[in-house]
């Protein structure tokens, strides 16, 4: 971009660009692998899935025992573990809580906008202060379409009383950058977080691109 103007809000998304919460998602996984005698996935083959939710997870550590025939037990399964240890592991990415506090202080808006659901958004939620509070929670199943629709993302920017053209969304995964920029918001790639080896964002038409939250405070002044 030429010209980056300060937002009237930033929204993020959750899960790889606010939390890290792949080694609890990663944990729910190993469970339930480890008590069918399967083999356990190793962190590093977990992290880069956390931010495709549990049907990605699902998808490899059982592959073609995750079908349409077992999906439904599968998953209900995995998010019932999931749930029982939502934030032992789970943290702030390094710089965020600084960021917030400072958005805060420049008197930003700030939301989420994640394809979590809301039944695991708001118990994770409840376990970060910063974030808990905030006035613009959008999850997976507030409305009846996801990320990449933007109309998640709409929906933030008219629950914080913003312009769409004037909000700015951060997310680490692609359909993060395709709903953003459908949105007609300013879209930038948090690079901290799940990206893989075999992702391509370099081809997800994201306007900016950070390596650790706290340069987005250098794009305000």
């Amino acid at each position: 971009m030429s010209e980056v103007k300060p937002p009237q809000a930033v929204l993020f998304d959750l899960d790889g660009t606010l939390l890290d919460t792949a080694a609890d998602l990663g944990a729910a996984l190993n469970s339930m692998l480890r008590q069918r005698k399967h083999k356990e996935l190793p962190f590093a083959v977990i992290r880069p899935l956390a931010s495709h939710g549990s049907r990605g997870l699902l998808q490899r550590g059982f592959g073609p025992e995750f079908n349409a025939d077992t999906e439904k037990t599968l998953r209900e399964e995995f998010l019932t573990r999931y749930a029982a240890n939502i934030a032992e592991h789970t943290h702030y990415f390094a710089g965020i809580e600084a960021l917030l506090t400072a958005l805060n202080e420049r008197q930003i808006k700030i939301g989420i906008v994640t394809n979590k659901p809301h039944a695991y958004t708001m118990p994770l939620l409840a376990h970060f202060p910063l974030l808990k509070q905030l006035p613009c929670i959008v999850s997976g199943d507030t409305l009846s379409v996801a990320k990449p629709h933007p109309a998640p993302l709409l929906l933030a920017a008219k629950q914080l009383k913003c312009n769409a053209e004037e909000c700015w969304y951060v997310g680490d995964a692609e359909r993060d950058i395709e709903a953003g920029n459908r949105a007609n918001m300013t879209t930038i790639l948090a690079d901290w977080g799940y990206i893989g080896e075999a992702d391509q964002p370099e081809h997800w038409g994201a306007d900016l691109r950070l390596k650790q939250p706290l340069e987005l405070l250098g794009l305000l002044s």
